[in-house]
């Protein structure tokens, strides 16, 4: 069926150009990291987890977030979301790849990973994180390559298979919850020691991915002729709704709690984001409350949640909002000031920037032509 992703208009292949483009630019400046070190990024001694890690902390939430169109599908038997599954399976593979490649280019020595299953230990967190991430993907590849292949063939899909998208569900719910693990285990980052950092991971994820996948129907209704539904997207605009404003009320329990209690050292990290940290960290902060303050106004509203087109720009608020939160404040937020209070800034160097946008170019160049295949298949099956 790959062969499917080997045609298409104009348009198509400008787009596979410009992401080949950027991907190899990335690609020379990660050689220059890889001869250089880390040392050509930002992090230093106090700030060691920084764009890339922030970037694999976010894709984790979006490809978690297939679960919310998979299990109203096949537990509650939702009809509408029919045609919107494969497309939320094939949005899992890409957002895995791209947390794994991120690992990948933070390791600087990228043998160093290899250690992890030559000397497994149980009791890392991220061996833990490395093994539900890698059993995620391979659900989400094998159940949705066999489910459009028995569609293509127009028979039913192989019975082995059920078990498999009931153990999915169960499954994306862990590894959002392993990786919030990584956080709220250490001790010295009052920022992350936080008993909610799981269930806040979770929210934000049925948020962010489902406004992701919204937008990215919207791009194949537009380049394609396979159109999921409007009732489809409108469900879709309900489950962020909900979602985004559980997690506003995490985050509004975590400014609470930090300021209520007046504790110094959880304070500072909530000053240091939205008003002592450089210049790009409170914008995209201070970007962050109005998107999801705006988000949220289109989505509650049912005039335009299930208007389209306001339903786009609601959806696009939202995951911006979600994305410059988990996959920038976050991980910053948590680092300063260190445990003895210092403050240490940090600014993602361009060669970090150029990585960061190449893995983001590789995981849609895969589901690009993910999305080609199944949408190719879909349409022969209207026209049969």
């Amino acid at each position: 069926m790959l062969e499917k992703a080997l045609s298409g208009s104009k348009t198509y292949w400008a787009w596979i150009f410009a992401l080949l483009v950027l991907i190899g630019i990335g690609a020379g400046f990660y050689l220059y990291q890889l001869n250089e070190g880390l040392v050509v990024t930002g992090l230093n001694r106090d700030v060691s987890w920084g764009l890339y890690i922030a970037q694999f902390t976010f894709l984790v939430g979006v490809a978690a977030s297939a679960v919310m169109v998979v299990l109203p599908y096949y537990l509650h038997d939702y009809k509408a979301f029919g045609k919107l599954t494969l497309l939320g399976e094939f949005l899992a593979i890409p957002a895995c790849i791209m947390c794994m490649l991120f690992i990948f280019v933070d390791m600087g020595r990228p043998d160093r990973i290899v250690y992890v299953f030559m000397h497994p230990s149980p009791n890392s967190v991220m061996f833990w994180d490395t093994l539900v991430l890698s059993g995620y993907l391979g659900l989400n590849a094998v159940i949705g390559w066999t489910m459009l292949n028995a569609e293509r063939k127009d028979t039913a899909p192989p019975r082995w298979v059920k078990p498999l998208i009931y153990l999915s569900i169960p499954w994306a719910v862990s590894i959002h919850t392993v990786t919030a693990f990584l956080y709220q285990g250490l001790p010295g980052r009052g920022f992350w020691m936080t008993a909610i950092m799981a269930p806040r991971f979770l929210a934000s994820a049925f948020a962010a991915g489902p406004s992701f996948l919204i937008l990215m129907v919207l791009l194949v209704r537009k380049f394609t002729k396979f159109d999921p539904g409007n009732a489809a997207l409108r469900k879709l605009g309900q489950i962020v709704t909900y979602a985004m404003f559980v997690s506003v009320f995490f985050f509004l329990m975590e400014v609470f709690t930090v300021y209520y209690s007046n504790i110094p050292e959880h304070k500072h990290h909530f000053w240091f984001l939205f008003v002592g940290g450089p210049l790009y960290l409170k914008g995209a902060m201070w970007l962050f409350v109005a998107l999801a303050v705006i988000g949220l106004a289109i989505m509650v509203n049912p005039a335009t949640r299930n208007n389209i087109t306001t339903l786009a720009v609601g959806a696009g608020c939202i995951f911006t909002a979600s994305w410059l939160e988990k996959g920038l404040g976050l991980v910053i937020g948590g680092f300063t000031p260190n445990p003895l209070g210092e403050y240490t800034t940090y600014t993602p160097t361009f060669p970090e920037i150029a990585i960061a946008v190449m893995v983001w170019c590789i995981g849609f160049l895969i589901l690009t032509v993910l999305y080609k295949v199944a949408t190719a298949v879909k349409e022969e099956k209207a026209l049969s």
